[in-house]
């Protein structure tokens, strides 16, 4: 039987330096009282709120790192960060046209686990959810119905050419406009089951709905694609939740986990292993591996107090993402004084030596000192060249912070630090904030809690988010950051702290359509000139990754990007 086309052309330098993980003893953790299936435990940091990947709520819960291999799409993220091509799904591919266009078919052989095949209907749904071309009038302006996370390449698109249960579908974007990472379209966690929300909303027909703009039908479309797919332990009604990947979702509960096992209807390879059993953050981590009842961990470094991975190989290792301090851009830090301020006084040098370090990092490169870009990370030929504006905020500058705080015109500054908790890691960073500002007058609060969403950012809960790209307590960012480029721009579902500069928006979407490397240099270096100016987020470090595998388990290759290590959850294989 031939491999999965995405994990045959996996580079096999990853192959090589795939380790060997899984507790014997957690084989069979994690079973049901139902099900016997010898099964492999499963770590991560990710919240696991939402199976909709592409919403606001799913994208900041860390969906993707857990769903990738549960709703598939024509594109995946690897585990350098790049994406790749997922064939089993379909092809997409650029044509000749006038405008940009986009041919995707879908494999004729794919099928959601309820039997009902996919189709472009799927690409439609998305379509009108992400283009942000469907809203209703609000006391600002108009509010898009549909909860997004990013309208970043969607709201380029002029049409989605398809017949309402087709295979094929064309993507025609506007005359004017170029989108290089189109590739980050329709792409897996993120394509969800049309006729799922057809039936829940009461619409025969999606793609004459979207095509005409029914206004009733896209509303009752927009309610159920917003909070008809949120997932809480015990309250499941598994005829919502169809897969279009390997694994399919069973149960999931507070005791046992989120329990994965094998999609009998999947058309590629079988999984190797029948079960998975996913433990999101919300568990008690360090109590499960005691248990014996996890296989591989990916969270982050630090993190966990007490966990001990003794018979793990464990790997330390940059992540993708950025940690970092969003900030509200209303409130007590409205004005760019006061945020200043508070960047003034965060010790980043201090934090990654004591905090954000990875010991394997490379001297150079990703995880090599402090993060002092917003959107462009470490490794990146333009980094050198656009860090520069961060020179100011490299270490704590007390005086620097107190003049800054009299040009606020408030002699005092309280700031809110929210987080998802438990983060040992995160509760230690904002402690050793609050000893550096605590002398320029600024008095910085711990107010992580279990159930904190970064939302809770824009409502005015808190005045920061401590987390990492987008917001994610997880794992996040990829090799193109369109994520860390779209949470900035005005009016993005992911821009929690509400940043809105126009000149931002212009410069994003010129880096958008332009692949001219001087053109990127100029506009990148203005980016973090501006944003180092307006202090929307702090940036300190590459967020560490801790990935470990215990003795046992074949071809789990480390992820530290919004994929997560669970990229290829289909291929791990248990050996006593």
């Amino acid at each position: 039987m031939r491999q999965p086309r995405g994990f045959a052309r996996r580079p096999h330098r990853l192959l090589a330096a795939a380790v060997a993980g899984a507790v014997v003893a957690g084989l069979a953790a994690g079973c049901s009282s139902e099900s016997q299936v010898p099964s492999i435990g499963f770590a991560v940091d990710a919240a696991v709120a939402s199976y909709n990947g592409g919403s606001t709520l799913g994208a900041s819960t860390g969906a993707p790192a857990v769903f990738g291999r549960v709703l598939t799409g024509f594109f995946y993220t690897g585990p350098d960060g790049q994406q790749i091509a997922d064939t089993d799904v379909g092809t997409a591919k650029e044509v000749p046209g006038e405008s940009q266009t986009i041919q995707y078919r879908l494999n004729p052989d794919g099928v959601y686990s309820d039997g009902v095949p996919t189709s472009c209907d799927d690409l439609i749904l998305a379509w009108a959810a992400r283009s942000g071309r469907f809203t209703r009038p609000g006391d600002g302006g108009p509010v898009p119905l549909f909860d997004a996370a990013s309208t970043a390449g969607y709201e380029d698109i002029e049409r989605v050419e398809c017949l309402p249960g087709s295979k094929d579908a064309t993507v025609v974007f506007r005359p004017d406009r170029r989108y290089l990472d189109w590739r980050n379209l329709f792409t897996a966690g993120e394509l969800m089951p049309a006729h799922i929300a057809a039936r829940a909303a009461n619409v025969p027909n999606v793609v004459s709905a979207v095509q005409s703009g029914d206004p009733g039908a896209i509303q009752r479309l927009a309610d159920f694609w917003n909070g008809g797919w949120t997932l809480a332990p015990g309250e499941l009604d598994a005829s919502r939740f169809p897969s279009s990947g390997p694994y399919r979702i069973e149960s999931f509960s507070a005791d046992e986990g989120l329990v994965l096992v094998a999609n009998e209807r999947w058309w590629g390879n079988k999984p190797e292993t029948g079960r998975v059993v996913v433990w999101p953050k919300s568990t008690d981590l360090a109590a499960k591996v005691g248990e014996g009842a996890v296989s591989v961990v990916d969270i982050g470094s630090g993190s966990v107090k007490d966990l001990d991975l003794g018979g793990f190989s464990v790997q330390q290792v940059p992540g993708r993402g950025a940690e970092q301090l969003v900030l509200s851009t209303g409130g007590v830090l409205a004005s760019v004084d006061a945020r200043r301020a508070l960047a003034l006084c965060v010790p980043r040098r201090a934090l990654f030596d004591e905090i954000g370090k990875v010991p394997e990092a490379p001297e150079s490169g990703l995880g090599s000192g402090p993060l002092n870009a917003h959107i462009v990370q470490q490794d990146s030929l333009y980094y050198p060249a656009v860090s520069g504006a961060a020179e100011p905020f490299r270490a704590a500058d007390i005086e620097g912070s107190k003049a800054a705080l009299a040009a606020a015109g408030a002699p005092e500054l309280t700031i809110r630090v929210g987080y998802q908790t438990p983060d040992d890691r995160r509760a230690r960073t904002i402690a050793k904030i609050a000893e550096s500002c605590k002398p320029a007058g600024i008095t910085v609060v711990d107010a992580g809690a279990p159930d904190f969403r970064p939302a809770q950012l824009a409502a005015g809960g808190v005045d920061a988010v401590l987390a990492g790209t987008a917001g994610v307590p997880g794992p996040a960012g990829s090799l193109d950051g369109v994520a860390a480029t779209s949470a900035l721009r005005t009016g993005s579902g992911l821009n929690f702290g509400r940043f809105g500069n126009g000149r931002y928006d212009a410069i994003t979407d010129q880096l958008a359509a332009d692949d001219n490397s001087t053109a990127r240099l100029n506009l990148l270096t203005e980016a973090e000139n501006l944003l180092w100016a307006q202090l929307p987020s702090i940036p300190l470090f590459a967020t560490p990754r801790t990935i470990a595998f215990g003795s046992g388990l074949q071809n789990g290759i480390a992820a530290p990007t919004q994929a997560g290590t669970g990229w290829n959850m289909d291929r791990w294989v248990l050996k006593r």
